[in-house]
């Protein structure tokens, strides 16, 4: 099985393609030019493959949530290269990729969601399967959903930008904290492997961005 995934929701390109459980991705620091060069990343690590759409059988996107353009964009070329190769897609939260790259089985993942807000769900690994702790959701750092147990891990520009509030939110909870720690397409790709094998990828018309808010900016009297 040959799976492509594209995770475009924070600053960070990132493309990998799964082929029968070996990975090859890349991921570049773009700011805001996801537009720019995603196709020439894709491009250029498909090549390196010797891989093209056809032989693909399926695409997975990281769906959000994550920067407002970025998860439309990830959507957006998703759709349309699944279109053009007649292939079935899925969308995998951001958060639950934060917690497949992080390395434990027990993330805490948290995003800067700007506003003075974070993107914040955990997840525990149980006999090798992820289970939601805690679904994803939009809060302020200090109103952080409560969390039970200890053995914690934080992971994500949430606590690159609110680590001091999150690990008092979670005191004697947390072991440590990886605040550089970015969705990854090669975790995006993990988890939608078992969707894919079980015949369960949606067709590309029908794949939406993971919003959890409306407003994306806040206005001059509000700052």
């Amino acid at each position: 099985m040959r799976i492509l995934s594209l995770e475009t929701s924070t600053e960070y390109c990132s493309i990998a393609l799964w082929q029968d459980g070996d990975i090859i991705d890349r991921c570049e620091h773009v700011g805001q030019r996801h537009s720019e060069l995603i196709m020439e990343i894709m491009s250029d690590l498909l090549e390196e493959a010797g891989v093209t759409l056809v032989q693909l059988n399926g695409i997975a996107y990281g769906a959000g949530p994550g920067s407002f353009t970025g998860v439309r964009i990830a959507c957006g070329i998703t759709q349309g290269l699944a279109l053009g190769a007649n292939l079935p897609v899925v969308g995998v939260c951001t958060l639950q990729a934060l917690a497949q790259a992080a390395g434990f089985d027990k993330v805490i993942a948290a995003l800067d969601a700007r506003m003075g807000e974070i993107y914040h769900a955990a997840y525990e690994k149980r006999s090798g399967v992820w289970v939601m702790v805690c679904e994803p959701n939009l809060c302020m750092p200090h109103q952080a959903p409560r969390i039970s147990g200890n053995g914690w891990f934080g992971a994500g520009s949430g606590f690159a930008m609110h680590g001091e509030v999150l690990e008092h939110r979670y005191a004697g909870q947390i072991i440590a904290s990886y605040p550089q720690a970015i969705p990854q397409a090669g975790a995006i790709a993990e988890l939608a492997v078992p969707f894919f094998a079980a015949g369960q990828g949606m067709d590309a018309s029908h794949a939406t961005p993971v919003y959890l808010r409306d407003k994306v900016a806040l206005k001059t009297s509000e700052r």
